[in-house]
């Protein structure tokens, strides 16, 4: 049996939903021990040894700046003790955000999350969902899967205003987690 952790941070729970269906396409594949955690509780120097054992980590921040979340980042570099005796090196690696924008610049987000996994020698698995609905000139609606054509890692835009991602966002993200967990297994098997 292989382990998936999701590790997450959210500002106001979009960011949590789109965690949720992540780690629900993970959770949904056989051979698969699945965890979620909150980075806000589990991201700590003293509890970082429990990603030692896990074949994958999947990590997952809203997108703010431009880049990950303060609170992410505190988490990353926490992680920074790992990178030193190459505890993650090999494993799995991938990644997801949110933002209340359609570009917010999430791309710069998703970059820095592989900057950070091959720093640790982690193995990075992109996207790999072709965007529905693409040949519109409008662009693709909200029930789409990858309407935003990422193959970096999932991206996904939650009103500003209020509610979460969009339906075709949770699916993207729950068909990610499948993915990974699958990569995972044949990298393992």
């Amino acid at each position: 049996m292989i382990k998936v952790i999701t590790i997450y941070w959210s500002g106001y729970g979009h960011t949590k939903c789109l965690a949720e269906a992540v780690h629900g396409g993970v959770s949904g594949v056989g051979g698969v021990e699945a965890h979620l955690l909150d980075a806000e509780n589990h991201g700590e120097p003293d509890k970082l040894d429990m990603f030692d054992d896990a074949d994958a980590i999947i990590f997952g921040t809203p997108t703010y700046m431009g880049g990950p979340a303060a609170a992410f980042k505190k988490f990353m570099d926490a992680a920074g003790q790992k990178w030193l005796s190459q505890a993650w090196k090999d494993k799995i690696a991938g990644g997801f955000t949110n933002s209340g924008s359609l570009s917010g610049d999430k791309q710069g987000t998703l970059q820095a999350l592989i900057v950070n996994a091959l720093q640790h020698g982690m193995i990075w698995v992109g996207q790999a969902e072709m965007p529905e609905n693409n040949e519109r000139i409008e662009s693709p609606g909200p029930d789409a899967v990858n309407r935003f054509g990422a193959f970096m890692g999932v991206m996904s835009k939650s009103n500003s205003a209020g509610g979460g991602p969009s339906e075709g966002d949770l699916k993207t993200g729950r068909l990610y987690g499948k993915r990974v967990a699958e990569v995972t297994l044949k990298f393992r098997g």
